[in-house]
């Protein structure tokens, strides 16, 4: 075995002959998890834990609807619209707006679904999501959301990470940074995708300008979640052991020399990487789940990436200790046919939705769990129709008024808070803006938003930079 004391080739030589590879070594930076948590307790200090306030929430599991599902279509019933439908919307109601694709005066869409109410709550849903109709009394919808973004990229951005500009830290970041994570053998923050692209794309899960430990981490959900953790031919145990340690040796030594924070970290990479190797197969391997509960989310045997199997894995990952799991699901954007594309997607998503619910509270996680779902945006009570385009019958962007929900966590459930007009425009009763949805997530794990900072470019940054709310209703 090579020794720190009979080196004489040059770091980069050491990384091409060290028998595992430099682009394995360089994956590896991307998966630790925040091991020394006192650069965040010193930006934050207060309890002896680090926190601000006691957490209600010790994980966070966010059900991200990409491209922006039609509350009209699901959750904000507006009989008005089926007055109207084919007539233009009054002019006062659209004075000042903007939109993507279509003109403020084109003509009202009525909701495609019928609605029912449910629950002692009577919580009223269309009839295209039967299965979160099961669980409403465990949910608290806001119907009352905004945002200041009507284009996907920057309205996806400006909810993952507080900005519409690429480069700021994604909220998994932040918590990771702010209070570390219980998992010692996975990373903090994990990434999980289906549906399609994003249009917000890695930036929505970067650490922008925090350590780079604290960036999210993409799984696969079939076969090795991340490319080449597993070991090359002709490399086994040993070898790979006797490389890591000689590489922690010449970090430390580097480290005694230079004291960067930097290497520190390093060192815990490559640790979390090896301890990744014997975690992460047993993480993705399912045959530990009964049949009953396989069945629950609506997972198929040849099932290798759909959002059911992602929902599972997000038990699973909470389950060990993950702090924040991101499960982005896309496919949502619906300019053409709204009807039938709300009704695939709920296929696609509505009982596993609920079945991660329900199997979060049969095993006593779910008071400690939050779980969000929610989209970019909503989508237009007028009709979206272009020749040109090819579409018809589809609905507009819509960041004045849409719905979401939250389970969990210590959120006061079984209740909706705010209201939209009686055309689903604009919230009339407790508006909700996105920094308002991040401080109280930020809230319920025990972190006051103001006061989790992190200096930069000349000045302190926050996730809800500058302005944002504890929605009450929610918490208190």
């Amino acid at each position: 075995m090579m020794t720190l004391d009979t080196l004489t080739a040059t770091r980069r030589q050491l990384f091409e002959t060290c028998g595992v590879g430099l682009g394995k070594l360089a994956l590896a930076s991307l998966l630790s998890r925040e091991f020394a948590s006192s650069t965040a307790r010193a930006a934050m200090p207060t309890s002896a834990d680090g926190l601000h306030h006691p957490a209600r929430a010790r994980r966070v599991i966010y059900l991200f609807m990409a491209g922006a599902p039609s509350q009209l279509d699901l959750f904000d019933n507006k009989p008005k619209l089926r007055e109207l439908e084919g007539k233009p919307i009054p002019p006062s109601v659209i004075a000042g707006q903007r939109y993507a694709f279509i003109q403020p005066n084109a003509n009202v869409l009525a909701p495609r679904f019928s609605f029912s109410k449910h629950g002692q709550s009577g919580a009223e849903l269309a009839d295209v999501m039967p299965h979160l109709a099961t669980v409403v009394d465990d949910v608290a919808f806001i119907k009352s959301v905004h945002t200041d973004q009507f284009n996907h990229s920057p309205a996806q951005l400006f909810f993952n990470t507080g900005s519409p500009i690429p480069g700021r830290p994604a909220m998994g970041a932040w918590l990771s940074y702010g209070i570390g994570s219980d998992a010692d053998d996975l990373p903090g923050f994990i990434v999980l995708k289906s549906g399609g692209s994003l249009s917000g794309g890695a930036a929505m899960w970067n650490a922008g300008f925090l350590p780079g430990q604290h960036q999210g981490v993409p799984f696969r959900s079939s076969g090795d979640p991340i490319l080449h953790v597993a070991n090359p031919k002709g490399v086994d145990t040993t070898a790979q052991r006797q490389t890591i340690d000689l590489i922690r040796d010449l970090n430390r030594h580097r480290l005694q020399s230079t004291g960067a924070a930097a290497i520190e970290a390093r060192i815990e990479s490559y640790e979390m990487a090896y301890r990744m190797q014997s975690r992460a197969p047993e993480l993705m391997d399912l045959s530990s789940e009964d049949a009953t509960t396989l069945d629950s989310y609506g997972i198929k045997k040849e099932d290798s990436g759909s959002f059911a199997k992602n929902c599972l894995l997000a038990r699973r990952l909470a389950e060990r200790g993950v702090r924040f799991i991101q499960v982005y699901h896309a496919g949502w954007d619906h300019h053409s046919n709204v009807e039938n594309g709300v009704r695939g997607q709920c296929r696609q998503t509505d009982q596993a939705a609920a079945a991660l619910l329900k199997d979060l509270k049969q095993r006593g996680m779910l008071d400690d769990t939050l779980v969000i779902w929610g989209g970019e945006f909503g989508r237009t009570p007028m009709v979206e129709a272009s020749a040109a385009l090819g579409r018809s019958l589809g609905r507009d962007h819509h960041p004045q008024a849409f719905t979401m929900w939250m389970s969990g966590g210590g959120i006061r459930v079984g209740q909706t808070i705010g209201a939209t007009d009686e055309l689903g425009f604009h919230p009339v009763e407790n508006p909700v803006h996105v920094h308002d949805v991040q401080a109280t997530i930020l809230h319920q794990l025990g972190i006051d938003h103001e006061r989790l900072t992190y200096s930069y470019a000349g000045r302190d940054f926050r996730l809800t930079d500058v302005h944002g709310h504890v929605i009450e209703p929610l918490v208190g």
